[in-house]
């Protein structure tokens, strides 16, 4: 695990690797805020529930997802993907079936940054080589 990038910024395939990975869980997390919405008012028909305020925070972890992927340039993008990843697990204790979702989102955001850094190594090697 040498490779696992918890701060800075990675280098180019790290970066689209990462930015693409939690560009995708950005729609998985807006459609959680939907399914969430849903269930509570499901829950509550006569508006007594929460689902207004799980509406609002799914799109709000869904455009934080957005703007962790447009920043994979600055420092702030890597650490706030790793937020990200705890903030989608955690959803779970909202709609259980998020458990399986956040952990597949996380398995492919450590595998983006260990597999960018690796194509970025090569890519330094090559190039060196070669140039």
């Amino acid at each position: 695990m040498r490779r696992l990038r918890f701060t800075g910024v990675g280098e180019k395939k790290t970066r689209q690797l990462a930015g693409a990975v939690i560009g995708c869980q950005a729609f998985v997390l807006f459609f959680f805020a939907l399914v969430a919405w849903g269930l509570d008012h499901s829950r509550h028909p006569d508006g007594g529930g929460n689902a207004t305020t799980l509406l609002w925070v799914g799109i709000a972890l869904a455009v934080l997802c957005l703007y962790s992927s447009a920043s994979m340039r600055k420092p702030l993008g890597i650490p706030l993907g790793w937020v990200l990843q705890a903030a989608t697990l955690l959803t779970a204790f909202i709609v259980p079936s998020m458990l399986v979702v956040g952990l597949i989102f996380l398995a492919l955001w450590i595998t983006a940054l260990v597999q960018g850094d690796k194509m970025d190594e090569l890519t330094r090697n090559f190039m060196r080589e070669y140039s």
